[in-house]
């Protein structure tokens, strides 16, 4: 028989492990093959990462090892369906990421090819059925046969319904004058369009694309300003690759920006472009997968999930936008993208290109300290001035007028001004909904979540409470459920009311709305975006997807209507974040011939972090916010780790997270230090308790090890799970 080590697809730290199984059927089977086997008396799914054959049967192995081995019940796959390479590339990801192994394989493939039970019933390989000239002799035939013939002999095969009617190409089949075949299918969300050729390159972005191609660094950082041309280098770098016959992959940080991203690289090289992001349907991510593990595509452009499409030979790694956070993955095996990139270039000799006008500071540290090339496009391409930026302080009196308490007088006349002219406007308030707080104001009930303890926020389209962090949702009460009054006040406000009261204000203009309410529909973003881009609406409210790499001719106003939303959130990141979105908020308006504006409403007029992003300093920014994170010994003067404890019991989850940080502090590391355990700023998670630990450390030998076993010995005892996340965003 075959013993068979099997990886099973439960991404537990209690199960990291391989589970022997026997083979002793006839079908092909090789390592990274999946099987369904039995596990606790359930079937389930595993990957095979050994084969060793035996001369003994179940029962005999049984009787000298002292455990009993089941046979898999059937073979899934004919092939292996990730490369050498890919594998090492996880076990990479795993050992970094104090991940379990099967996590990262299963953050690897598409849902169809996942290592799990819900993937077999996934969309499987489409076929069409074709037809082909078997027999040339034209004597005996029809006018109608002989009209499909002679299409054949001048089009070669077609497909089975274009060569005529049915009646006819079946007599001919049945006659064996035509030959009927399958041909696979692939289901491509690309559509062709015209091709391009590039303009020619300013002098700093051909600067930019020799001196990444000549870096003796493997890992470039691209710091260009809003309207720079980064896109254009990567376009530029992408054509180098291919002249040598090396694959690019390219990755954004959001789905709504993969659109535009794919329309530039296939007007530039055509149908070589293959996509890959959660947006796809099964089908069609299961066939662009298939269509670049088959070398049918040269350039993949895709979602942080992308960093693992199969491509080979990689010339060119790109994340553009590089400090957007999405690019860390926010469960098991909380892998960031950048990371992953760099592992894979290491293994295929190529380079990686990190673009952004406002880089995480851990990004730019390194580039300062030498460890990446740095390369810098500091003008706009057409020249043009960056917008000209106000500050709206909201503390000063009277700065409301009578018609708005959430929108600023001068913010008001200056879009009035933008209607008169026929230009458009962005407002920025990153936070969607209609009321974010509802209070009982009789008994002070508040109501929260109650999978996670987060905020519950009123929805006016559908009427509805949810919650944003987990997405629990709930009818909205006519009265309160503590004592039943009707007296609940509503408080905040969130882009579903901002929109309607731009409506009473301008009852004229054409407004859009863009967030992720209007995202759960497939194909709204990309369509609200073509219609604003097109003058279809003259203002364009929306959370932090407007802010981050589109490019609108006729936007000669962008503003934040609350620049302070996240300043008081308890993150190391929270000015960084602030930071980031007012300076790409700046960076919308203005791009072509007239001049742009830029207006931040804020009651923190003179935090750093907004007067600089205003300004899009981002030096004086780096500069100030690398003191902060020296003086609290946080990234990149250290390495993180947060260990998240859940339970049902409250009292069992504090003491398993209280009996952690004691045996980490009895191993008496060097530089390390701890946080914690503190409850989290969502206090529960899928119905459980929460506590938190941070890890600080500045090297990880030794800390790293312990974390993992301590884990291990942890796990699932007490009804405590327990979660690493390596290099968190948050806690």
């Amino acid at each position: 028989m075959l013993l068979l080590d099997v990886l099973i697809q439960y991404g537990t730290m209690s199960l990291d492990r391989t589970f022997s199984y026997a083979y002793r059927g006839t079908d092909k089977i090789e390592p990274w093959y999946r099987v369904v086997v039995e596990f606790n008396h359930r079937e389930i799914v595993g990957f095979v990462t050994a084969i060793k054959e035996v001369n003994q049967t179940p029962e005999e192995f049984a009787k000298l090892n002292g455990f009993p081995v089941k046979d898999i019940i059937r073979v899934i796959d004919t092939a292996p369906l990730v490369t050498q390479g890919l594998i090492d590339l996880a076990k990479k990801v795993s050992e970094y990421y104090l991940a379990p192994l099967i996590s990262v394989l299963q953050a690897m493939l598409p849902v169809s090819l996942s290592p799990r039970r819900s993937a077999i019933k996934g969309p499987k390989i489409a076929y069409e059925q074709w037809v082909r000239l078997k027999d040339w002799n034209e004597d005996n035939l029809t006018p109608k046969q002989l009209e499909v013939v002679r299409l054949l002999k001048d089009n070669g095969d077609v497909l089975k319904k274009e060569a005529g009617t049915p009646a006819v190409v079946s007599k001919l089949i049945e006659n064996g004058v035509l030959e009927v075949y399958r041909r696979e299918r692939f289901r491509t969300p690309i559509t062709e369009i015209e091709r391009t050729k590039g303009p020619i390159l300013t002098a700093d972005q051909q600067k930019a694309v020799d001196g990444i191609l000549a870096s003796p660094k493997q890992t470039c950082l691209l710091q260009g300003i809003t309207g720079s041309g980064k896109t254009e280098v990567y376009l530029a770098l992408t054509e180098k690759m291919l002249e040598q016959e090396r694959t690019v992959l390219f990755l954004v940080p959001e789905i709504n920006l993969t659109p535009a991203m794919v329309r530039y690289f296939v007007s530039r090289f055509g149908t070589d472009v293959a996509v890959l992001h959660s947006g796809l349907t099964n089908a069609e991510r299961y066939d662009e997968y298939r269509r670049i593990r088959m070398g049918l595509a040269k350039i993949v452009v895709g979602a942080r999930s992308a960093v693992f499409a199969p491509l080979r030979n990689i010339g060119l790694i790109v994340l553009d936008e590089e400090h957007v956070e999405s690019y860390k993955q926010d469960n098991v095996p909380y892998y960031h993208a950048r990371e992953v990139a760099i592992f894979r270039a290491e293994q295929d000799g190529a380079k990686v290109v990190l673009g952004s006008a406002t880089p995480t500071l851990e990004t730019k540290a390194r580039a300062m300290r030498g460890v990446y090339g740095y390369f810098e496009l500091k003008r706009r391409i057409n020249e043009k001035p960056l917008p000209k930026t106000e500050i709206i302080d909201l503390t000063k009196p009277r700065i409301y007028g009578p018609r708005s308490r959430k929108i600023s007088q001068p913010l008001l006349d200056k879009i009035s001004e933008n209607l008169l002219s026929g230009k458009q406007s962005i407002l920025l308030l990153n936070r969607r909904g209609y009321w974010t707080t509802i209070i009982c104001s009789q008994c002070g009930h508040y109501f929260i979540c109650p999978t996670c303890g987060g905020n519950l926020t009123y929805h006016t389209s559908d009427e509805m409470l949810k919650c944003h962090h987990c997405g629990h949702v709930e009818l909205f009460p006519k009265v309160c459920p503590s004592c039943g009054s009707p007296k609940l006040t509503r408080v905040g406000y969130g882009t579903e009311r901002v929109v309607r009261e731009l409506n009473e204000l301008f009852p004229t203009a054409r407004i859009a709305r863009l967030d992720s309410d209007v995202g759960k529909v497939a194909k709204n973003i990309e369509k609200t975006l073509a219609s604003f881009k097109a003058g279809e609406a003259d203002i364009l409210v929306g959370t932090q997807m407007v802010a981050k790499g589109h490019d609108f001719p006729k936007v000669t106003l962008s503003a934040v209507i609350d620049a302070d939303i996240g300043l008081s959130l308890p993150t190391y990141r929270a000015s960084e974040r602030a930071f980031e979105l007012i300076a790409q908020a700046v960076g919308r308006s203005g791009r072509s011939a007239d001049t742009g504006t830029a207006m931040i409403q804020t009651y923190n007029p003179n935090h750093y972090a907004i007067r600089y992003g205003a300004l899009q300093d981002y030096e004086s920014f780096f500069l100030r916010e690398m003191q902060e994170r020296k003086m609290g010994k946080y990234p990149p003067y250290v390495y993180l780790a947060l260990l998240s404890f859940q339970g049902k019991s409250e009292e069992r989850t504090i003491e398993a997270s209280l009996d952690f940080k004691r045996l980490i502090d009895l191993q008496d590391f060097e530089d390390v230090s701890l946080l914690g355990p503190i409850t989290p700023f969502y206090a529960m998670g899928d119905g459980k308790f929460k506590r938190v630990l941070l890890v600080k450390f500045k090297k990880r030998d030794g800390i790293c090890d312990y974390i993992l076993s301590l884990t291990r010995q942890f796990a699932g005892k007490g009804g405590i799970d327990i979660s690493i996340n390596i290099d968190p965003l948050d806690y």
